[in-house]
């Protein structure tokens, strides 16, 4: 998750100083913001989820674990989330970003999975989307299978990577050719790939408050809290995200 010099009065000297492009100052000041709004310790996530029909089970789950996330940074400054899902023929929504895991619980209990395709593809490009417009600390993806072209997964995973928004995927299952997919995605995005079953709910839900913690306040904020999950999240994002 997605910079003029005033003229120094002659001397003897007659070259001037050189300006800035616009495009210059445009970049100082979009990285200005990331960097301000980063250290006041409000991060931005968005967590996205495959709603099709086998995903009803885990759906369900992640409408309680979700709280972790934002118990995990309200001393650090709080969270803003936005949900994506995708599901049916076609369908994939984003929210908007919420602050709180009531107004997210109440998104995603709304919510019923369908039968239907995987459109990972269309929750990158959304991603990619929203780091235009403004920050985006990170992407959280959690599903079970990939039916979709792998190279263009790869091209929208490596363009998050250099926007500075690494997807951590959390893989339910043993899907072969999704866990390709999926280790390819956290890599080039520079960030980390997990598996998890139905009985591990306590493990997926510290995982996700590691990553909302990461999202506050990067690696430094983890190693500071320094929780076994955290250290284990270190560990990932260090080792290129596939372990």
């Amino acid at each position: 998750m997605n910079e003029r010099k005033t003229p120094i009065p002659a001397t003897g000297a007659t070259t001037p100083a050189a300006r800035s492009s616009s495009g210059d100052i445009a970049s100082f000041v979009q990285r200005a913001k990331v960097i301000a709004a980063r250290a006041s310790g409000e991060g931005r996530l968005i967590l996205a989820l495959d709603a099709t029909m086998s995903r009803q089970p885990t759906w369900d789950m992640a409408c309680t674990l979700q709280a972790e996330m934002f118990d995990a940074t309200a001393k650090a400054g709080g969270l803003d989330v936005q949900l994506v899902y995708f599901r049916g023929l076609g369908e994939c929504r984003a929210s908007k970003f919420v602050k709180d895991t009531l107004a997210l619980k109440r998104l995603m209990t709304g919510i019923s999975c369908q039968g239907g395709y995987t459109q990972i593809g269309k929750v990158l490009g959304h991603a990619l989307k929203e780091r235009e417009r403004g920050k985006v600390d990170a992407l959280i993806y959690i599903g079970d299978a990939m039916e979709e072209d792998i190279d263009d997964l790869s091209d929208k995973a490596g363009r998050l990577g250099l926007r500075g928004v690494p997807v951590f995927v959390f893989q339910e299952g043993r899907d072969v050719r999704a866990e390709t997919a999926f280790k390819e995605i956290a890599r080039l995005s520079k960030g980390a790939w997990f598996r998890f079953d139905r009985n591990s709910a306590a493990t997926l839900a510290k995982l996700l408050a590691a990553v909302a913690v990461f999202a506050t306040g990067g690696l430094k904020a983890l190693e500071a809290r320094g929780r076994p999950e955290d250290r284990l999240m270190i560990e990932n994002l260090r080792g290129g995200g596939t372990r």
